[in-house]
Parts: structure tokens; sequence; C-alpha cells
């Protein structure tokens, strides 16, 4: 069985699946009685989009003295929002005022996201983060998506292997938001990329591809997904307030269409495949279906929202305790059942990986 934990762009709105993790994550400590318990022990294979992928670079970034184990608990990702949220997500009157008449590309400077990811990541390289993983981005010159595959950089070397922080600058470089980013492999190709979220917003279909490519022993029925969404904004927009509006002054509403459609569509998909193979349970999504208690633009990172942002994930988790409750206990018994089996065969993941590669 492969466990998979794929997690959605959305911005600030990262902090309602990073709690969901955190949630889970605290779950596995108090049903092991160990402390030193982390998700990312609990998954075979990560995926993230945007936000979705700073969440899962710091999951499994690694630590300094211990390359195998992760640098940073499940908490101390979540409070990269909590922390650095506003400063990401400030920019000044005069900025904003170009913005609004087209005479300024994006609304933030990235010289303050890339400076809190390197204070988070500093030098580490894709291939040295702890899972198998991937991070979605879109090459504007080529037009083609990019994937950033922990594996691939492993296998592949400088010419698919990226810094962590790159890799994070590119997949949140939201059209409008951020600028394009110029990122270079380690061999020291140029790649221009925006905010995967303009192909796949919700990354479980990217992952399942890779998990079932890479794994080639294992089917679709053997494959668990975990999707953790950052909310259903539904913004309704007037026929007639888009006809009269300049195309530069629709483009944050375009990029929300965009990225909700690709996320309900990869949804509805995922749902229409599991249940096709009777085994509907196999992918469960979590987010909120309402967010009108909040303002559910990807850069409302005022203290206010993210306060509301909190108390929505809270509500979240509290009406799914039970199902976070037996989703830690799957995950622990699966876990010990792999290392029986593990032990007894001579076997592991890891092994068979590196044979492959």
């Amino acid at each position: 069985m492969k466990r998979i934990l794929s997690i959605d762009g959305g911005g600030i709105r990262g902090i309602i699946p990073g709690m969901v993790v955190v949630s889970l994550d605290e779950r596995i400590k108090r049903f092991t009685n160990n402390p030193d318990a982390h998700i990312a022990d609990y998954f075979e294979f990560f995926a993230g989009t945007s936000t979705g992928g700073l969440l899962i670079a710091l999951l499994l970034c690694p630590d300094v003295e211990n390359s195998n184990r992760p640098k940073y608990t499940a908490k101390q990702a979540l409070d990269i929002y909590l922390e650095h949220g506003t400063e990401i997500f400030t920019t000044s009157s005069w900025r904003r005022f170009l913005n609004q008449f087209g005479l300024l590309a994006e609304l933030y400077d990235e010289k303050v996201l890339e400076k809190t990811v390197n204070d988070y990541v500093g030098d580490i390289k894709l291939s040295q983060l702890i899972k198998p993983c991937l991070m979605t981005a879109y090459n504007i010159e080529l037009r083609k998506n990019h994937l950033f595959r922990q594996q691939k950089a492993i296998s592949h070397g400088p010419s698919r292997d990226y810094l962590v922080r790159d890799v994070c600058r590119a997949t949140t470089a939201a059209p409008t938001y951020f600028s394009v980013a110029q990122i270079f492999s380690l061999a020291g190709t140029r790649y221009p990329l925006v905010d995967g979220g303009v192909f796949a917003h919700n990354p479980s279909i990217c992952a399942l591809i890779e998990v079932l490519k890479t794994f080639q022993t294992f089917k679709i029925d053997d494959v668990h997904i975990l999707s953790l969404g950052t909310g259903l904004a539904k913004n309704a927009y007037n026929y007639d307030d888009f006809k009269k509006k300049k195309a530069i002054s629709i483009g944050p509403a375009l990029v929300d269409i965009m990225s909700s459609g690709s996320s309900e569509s990869n949804d509805f998909f995922l749902r229409q495949l599991f249940r096709s193979i009777h085994k509907s349970n196999n992918y469960i999504r979590l987010e909120p279906t309402n967010l009108s208690s909040i303002e559910p633009s990807l850069d409302a990172a005022s203290k206010t929202n993210i306060q509301k942002l909190v108390s929505l994930a809270d509500k979240l988790i509290s009406e799914n305790e039970d199902l976070l409750d037996a989703l830690a206990r799957d995950l622990i018994a699966d876990k010990e059942n792999t290392e029986k089996k593990e032990e007894k065969e001579g076997y592991s993941v890891w092994k068979f990986l590196k044979d492959k590669l």
C-alpha cells in the first residue's frame, strides 16, 4: 500500500491544510505515545502546489545533524504563515495603485518571500528531501508543465536537481501576485516558471501518476490519497463588471477562477476514478466548503484574517474529529504492518528505490 499526502495551493489559506496536518501529527504522537513521531514517517509520497508545495518542502526538509529526519515539526512548518504571512503579503499603497492601472506586473515584492524561505531551508537541495515528493510549476516559454521530482533529482543528478528555495519560489509564483520565477538547475539550465496552480491547483492526480509509474509493482487500488484543500471560495463575478473592467484589473479574479476550476476538476476525476474500482475510501478530500467567515483572497494576510483562518481550520478539524482519529490509527497500523513485512522479507521502499535508480 502506498499513501500520498497532497496539499493544494491557496496562498495564506495554506493555514487551513497546515493546521489539519498539525492535528493529524498530534494524534499520531498521542496514539503511539511517541513524541518524536512525525507526519513524514506515515506517508510514502508527498505532493504540493504553490502554498502546498511550500508546506511539503518544510515538512520534508532534513535536519542538519540527521539527514534522515525532518528539521521542522508540523507546527513549525505551519508557523511560516502565522509568523511571516502578513509580512510576505504586504505592499505599499503606491505599488497597489500602480498595479491597478497595469503599470506594475505584480503586486508583491518577491524578495520578502525569498528571504523567508531561505531562512528556513538555506542551501538544501531537492534531492536531499527526506521522502519522495513532487511540486508543480509551469514553464511559460516552453508552455509545458514542470514537475519538481525528488526521485528524478536523485537519479539524474544536477540536471534535474535544484535548490529547494528555488523550487519554493517557482511553485508559489502566482500570476499578478509575484513575478515570474527565473531559476536554474544545479547544472545551470534556466527555467522561467509560474505557479503550478495554472494546471494542478490540486496536485493529487500528478502524485497518483508518479507513484504508479515509479512503484510499478503497485496498482491503483493499492494507493490511498489524503488530499487537503484550502477552501472553496465560490466567488460570483458579475458579467457586466467583468466586461467593463480592464484586463489587468480582473487578473486576480481570473487566477481565482482558473485555480478553483482546476482543483474542482481534479477532485471530480479522482472521485470518479476510485469509485469506478469500488475503492471510494482510498481518496479522502478535506477542505472547508464555506469561506463566508473569512476574506478568501490568497493574499488576505491581515492579522485579523489570519485569526479567522485559524478559527475556520479549527472548525474543519472539529467537524472531522472521528475521521482524523480513524485516519491516524489507520496510518499507524499500516506503518507497523509494513515494518513487520520488511523485517520478515528484508525489503524496504528505500532499497527498492536505490536498486531502481
